[in-house]
């Protein structure tokens, strides 16, 4: 399992629109825009990594009242278990009509042996 996989399928499950990297299509008025951050290992004491962290930016564009939509993100990434670790208003685009939102989550997959 990889975050990205799980963040699409849990947009898709709320109806949110969602893309890695830039949306395609013509932009709805609402819709999150998912890159990955990070991709590492804790520290252990014995070297031997039990967890792979992986982390994402979730920036949520949009056209109305963001915080709503920002509420419901974050209390279901909870639920699933990621670990919101920022969230952080970058502003209005005047040029686009966007509010944007940005959401870091991370989460902890256990090693296959």
């Amino acid at each position: 399992m990889s975050i990205l996989t799980e963040l699409i399928s849990f947009f898709n499950s709320i109806l949110i629109p969602v893309e890695t990297g830039v949306f395609s299509d013509t932009a709805p008025d609402v819709y999150v825009v998912i890159t990955p951050i990070a991709d590492t290992f804790g520290y252990h004491a014995d070297n031997q990594p039990e967890f792979d962290v992986q982390e994402a930016r979730i920036s949520l564009f949009s056209k109305g009242n963001y915080q709503q939509t920002k509420t419901q993100i974050v209390g279901g990434l909870i639920q699933l278990d990621f670990t919101v670790t920022d969230r952080r208003y970058l502003g209005y685009e005047n040029d686009t009509g966007y509010h944007h939102m940005a959401i870091d989550v991370e989460k902890h997959y256990e090693l296959e042996e």
